[in-house]
């Protein structure tokens, strides 16, 4: 679970990275558009999961007690409220143009001033991404100014756990160092507002590999991570004056430190602690150690706690690498250390208070409580440790205070054996599939990247259940809910125990299906149920693209037969009001299929309608035989009155990505539309009272979320209140102020 995620419909084109930098100063968000001067004022939170995504770093500021930044692959950046207890989303500002800037690299604080805080974002470095940008701010996050690089970053790439990557120097707060992946190391000599690429650093620039993979301070020596080497060749940096660059003498050699980690300096001790894989994670490591420099005398310790390559008692390889390391700022010697990719015996973060002599398993003495995030139990009896922990920090102010970051929350300690998630207010869920049922105590339902679907009995607590369970999904690719027997919901995706379930209780209590299509385990695509619920129709599609036949059940799961009439890869519709009727959208020759004989057979019906990607969207209004409405991003929204015999494209929105419905306005006659889409300059929220003739932006520019466009829904029961999927900052839900 929690694989890289890399967002389904997302596709920016990138330039290619050049050695100058541009200076582009921004406020916190883009120019406001003129649509969203008369919107109406909307407030928008979370529904709580309760993080659900990979925190990469963590970063406890040195000289302020209670203050704390936290990163993510691809959810941006947060600051810790002490007073309330809760991590507070900085980026939260990124708009659709720029939503590959919503992973965070790199993030960096002054000691020296306590209020500035620095971030370097981009997302992917493939050539179809954007650039990456440092963003800089004087008060702690609250607003922003921006420079736009000319290199690219990788937050969701291999080696996001490493780092930091981006440090501001000892010697002058006005100088910034920024590791790069492809592109050398970086500096600013004003505080992050122009970059030029740093000279004399020995590092080679390589389009294919990690680059600088950490920068640290130790006292007024910098001391740089490379990715790059074999093993044998270098892999750390260092320099003096900031200008000349040598290779540390004496370092580790061998593939259990071919890959600096992370860095940690003990400046009680004068010991430089570096954490090495022989992969930069944080999957794919099998092999790793611990080493500590004396900066006075240039000598090499190894303290690694205990060497990969060991057999458990089942008799199974012991192959892990190391990630997080922190140094205790209060007892010099005293530090912590954490295992990574450690499948076997399973993940543990160690601690000793003799400068690595001796270690301690904090997994051993572990006591979990995970009350306020249930669903880190995975179905279990008990929640694991936990895995993918490359971010480790531990609080200067109070030695037995440790946080670390896992593929799916924030635990912290404050007394080294008890253990509990850390992540209030901290959401990066990449939502896939939204359901608001018409009845039922949960108003959402929702289908999630890695961590399936769930029932939101509560939109501000973690849902009680957890994870949907029997099966238990990785990652859904489908939910539906027969619109005339709302107690039957239907779901597919990625499980433990078959890859489809139904329930007949609203989404409380899953069942999985007696059987499934040979196909379905390789490639479970997006399923629908009609009207009535007495129908099933599962699409199957391969992560390559290959699309296979569909299959329908009549019987609740328990035989399917092939439905050779539907086009292979789209997405099937039920119609609300008929249980005979269902549609399918085929995007690559723009038609549409319908069926009148409950998914036995399907026909084309219009034609010549916009095709060529996969990612349209077909939605069928609430209540309604027939009312269709198809999104088809900048190629605008169609609608269709007759089940899909004629198309009229809609002329009040020139693009539309996703479109959902909800309870109609006092004296309305249609339900309400909400749509992620453009009326006139920019992609935004919008929610139309009259059917789609007019439209208002409920969104503003301090929420956008980047990346919006995979499913929009209104509650059916509350006006104007609407759930929205992200990719990275989970379900956000906006009402009416």
């Amino acid at each position: 679970m929690h694989a890289s995620r890399l967002s389904r419909r997302a596709v920016l084109a990138g330039t290619a990275a050049a050695a100058a930098l541009t200076s582009l100063p921004t406020l916190a968000g883009p120019a406001r558009a003129a649509e969203s001067a008369t919107a109406p004022a909307y407030r928008w939170r979370n529904a709580v999961q309760g993080g659900t995504g990979f925190v990469t770093g963590i970063l406890f500021h040195p000289s302020v007690r209670g203050l704390a930044y936290a990163r993510t692959d691809i959810g941006g950046a947060y600051r810790w409220d002490d007073r309330t207890a809760s991590w507070v989303p900085l980026t939260d500002h990124i708009g659709w143009d720029d939503w590959n800037l919503l992973g965070v690299e790199a993030m960096a604080v002054d000691p020296a001033h306590p209020n500035r805080l620095y971030l370097a974002l981009g997302t992917y470095a493939q050539s179809w991404a954007g650039n990456g940008a440092v963003l800089r701010s004087e008060d702690r996050g609250a607003t922003w100014q921006r420079t736009d690089l000319t290199v690219k970053l990788g937050a969701n790439e291999d080696g996001r756990g490493c780092g930091e990557r981006l440090l501001v120097d000892p010697r002058n707060s006005d100088v910034l160092w920024l590791g790069t992946r492809h592109d050398g190391l970086l500096k600013s000599t004003d505080r992050g507002a122009t970059w030029a690429t740093a000279s004399g650093f020995p590092g080679s620039p390589n389009a294919g590999g990690q680059g600088v993979t950490l920068l640290v301070a130790a006292g007024r020596t910098l001391y740089a991570g490379w990715g790059d080497s074999d093993g044998t060749t270098a892999n750390l940096f260092r320099t003096a004056d900031g200008t000349t660059w040598e290779a540390v003498p004496g370092r580790p050699s061998g593939t259990a430190a071919k890959v600096p980690i992370r860095a940690a300096y003990d400046r009680g001790t004068s010991h430089l602690y570096v954490t090495y894989a022989n992969a930069p994670g944080p999957n794919g490591q099998s092999n790793g150690s611990v080493h500590k420099l004396c900066t006075l005398n240039g000598k090499w310790t190894e303290v690694t706690p205990v060497k990969p390559g060991g057999t458990t008692a089942d008799g199974s390889a012991d192959n892990f690498g190391y990630g997080g390391v922190a140094v205790d700022a209060r007892r010099p010697g005293t530090l912590v250390v954490s295992t990574n990719n450690r499948w076997a015996e399973v993940d543990t973060v160690f601690r000793s208070t003799d400068g690595g002599r001796t270690w301690t398993s904090l997994k051993d003495t572990a006591v979990f409580d995970v009350s306020e995030t249930p669903y880190l139990k995975w179905g279990a009896d008990k929640p694991k440790f936990g895995w993918w922990i490359q971010a480790l920090a531990l609080d200067p102010y109070d030695s037995r205070h440790v946080l670390y970051g896992t593929g799916a929350t924030i635990y912290g300690t404050r007394d080294l054996r008890n253990w509990a998630p850390q992540i209030r207010g901290l959401e990066e869920a990449s939502a896939r599939q939204l359901i608001s049922p018409p009845v039922g105590t949960a108003h959402l339902i929702s289908g999630n990247g890695d961590i399936g679907v769930m029932y939101h009995e509560s939109l501000t607590a973690s849902p009680s259940r957890g994870m949907a369970s029997n099966p238990i999904f990785g990652s859904a690719t489908g939910l539906a809910q027969a619109a005339a027997k709302p107690a039957y919901v239907v779901r597919s995706g990625w499980g433990d125990n078959g890859n489809g379930a139904y329930s007949n209780d609203g989404g409380q209590t899953w069942a999985p299906f007696k059987a499934q299509p040979a196909i379905a385990k390789d490639a479970p695509g997006p399923i629908a149920t009609n009207a009535d619920g007495s129908v099933l129709l599962w699409v199957f599609v391969h992560w390559d693209g290959t699309k296979y036949p569909a299959h329908r059940s009549t019987d609740n799961g328990a035989t399917w037969s092939e439905v050779t009439s539907f086009p292979k890869g789209a997405t099937p519709v039920a119609d609300p009001a008929d249980p005979r009727l269902l549609y399918a959208y085929d995007t690559d020759t723009g038609t549409l299929f319908a069926s009148t004989d409950s998914g036995l057979t399907f026909t084309a019906r219009a034609t010549q309608l916009p095709s060529g990607d996969s990612q349209f969207e077909l939605v069928a209004a609430p209540g309604r035989s027939g009312d269709l409405w198809l999104s088809t991003k900048w190629n605008g929204l169609y609608r269709s009155t007759d089940g899909g015999a004629t198309f009229s494209k809609v002329p009040s929105c020139w693009a539309s990505y996703c479109l959902g419905f909800g309870k109609a306005a006092d004296g309305a006659d249609y339900p309400a539309i909400y749509l992620v889409g453009s009326t006139e300059t920019i992609t935004a929220v919008y929610r139309s009272d009259d059917g789609a003739k007019s439209w208002v932006r409920i969104n503003d520019d301090a929420h956008q979320w980047g990346w919006i466009g995979e499913a929009i829904t209104g509650d059916p029961r509350v006006y104007g209140r609407v759930y929205l999927a992200t990719n990275g900052r989970g379900v956000q839900y906006g009402e009416p102020v």
